[in-house]
């Protein structure tokens, strides 16, 4: 069975591997290929390192990189974009996956998706190290924060890390960069809400999480001004239509959750984190089960609507909103 990671190899380890970078979510992977050159460097200082496009690796290219260096005793190669390799170098790269050199690190990035899943599956079953890059969800965003702050050396409250995406969106590299500046700027102090606030409020107005609050309060005006201020100011329409999905479903969890749990073992029944219970509780109230069932459709309409099932996004996220409004308030307890 392959071996299965999330990050790097260890330094003294990283040799004689080959490790598959595997996901679409940019940061993580360009991480991963930091952490494995970084570690055949601590190795040897004077390692060669080769870092190239897959679609320009051919057999005899690939035996040539991986032979013994004059040079170095130990070196790096760095194989990105492998839905491009060419078909008659599938098998030698395949090949040297079962038997690696013992001084050579490889690391294959893959982006995921169908395009050359063959080659992937394949390497899956030669034994290669696996590191999974793939997009976090909503609900796993606050602990990705949580844990570049504590890399960083700082802390962070969870009403804390939970404002910041709503103030920044579900950008890894943008939420990695805020995460940095705000544990420089608090000087080991606790990150709180009030201090993102300080930094980001002006960008959580007009996220797409303001909007799918508004809605679901039944803020119709406000939910609409709302939204009009995120498109204005370069919010994608598929990020409404996802907040507005999480803050629905999040109600529906919620409302069909079995009775009598902690609260704890509810937020773990949800999906969210225990202080977002307590704000789902407030939300709930006024809906009905037919007015989330409606509401949900309506979400999942204009989904569709902005991947291209429409010619105007702008108006159907305005029709959305309103019939997620007007769901809560039509369907009253």
């Amino acid at each position: 069975m392959p071996k299965k990671s999330t990050q790097a190899p260890p330094g003294d380890g990283v040799l004689g591997t080959v490790t598959l970078v595997l996901g679409p979510e940019e940061l993580l992977a360009e991480r991963a290929v930091a952490g494995t050159v970084r570690a055949v460097r601590a190795a040897d200082t004077d390692a060669d390192v080769t870092d190239l496009e897959a679609s320009a690796l051919t057999a005899g290219g690939l035996a040539e990189l991986t032979s013994p260096s004059l040079f170095a005793s130990a070196r790096a190669v760095v194989v990105r974009n492998l839905d491009g390799l060419p078909a008659d170098s599938v098998e030698a790269l395949v090949g040297y996956a079962r038997s690696p050199q013992p001084d050579v690190a490889a690391v294959l990035v893959h982006r995921g998706g169908q395009k050359g899943r063959g080659v992937v599956d394949k390497l899956r079953k030669a034994g290669v190290r696996v590191v999974a890059c793939d997009s976090p969800r909503s609900s796993e965003l606050p602990a990705f924060i949580a844990r570049e702050v504590r890399t960083a050396g700082g802390r962070i409250e969870e009403e804390a890390a939970q404002f910041l995406v709503e103030s920044i969106g579900r950008d890894l590299r943008s939420l990695a960069a805020a995460t940095s500046q705000l544990v420089s700027d608090t000087d080991g102090q606790p990150i709180t809400e009030s201090v993102v606030r300080r930094y980001f409020a002006g960008r959580a107005e007009v996220t797409s999480f303001a909007v799918a609050d508004a809605a679901v309060a039944g803020r119709t005006a406000h939910a609409l001004e709302q939204l009009r201020w995120a498109l204005r100011s370069g919010v994608a329409p598929v990020l409404v239509t996802s907040a507005l999905a999480a803050g629905v479903r999040g109600l529906a969890k919620l409302s069909g959750a079995p009775r009598g749990l902690r609260e704890a073992d509810l937020a773990r029944e949800i999906g969210v984190p225990p202080w977002k219970v307590r704000t789902l509780r407030g939300q709930l109230r006024g809906w009905t089960d037919e007015g989330l069932a409606s509401a949900l459709l309506a979400v999942a309409r204009a989904d569709a609507d902005v991947k291209g099932g429409a010619d105007d996004a702008e108006y159907a996220l305005e029709r959305a909103v309103l019939a997620v409004a007007s769901a809560r308030t039509s369907h009253r307890r």
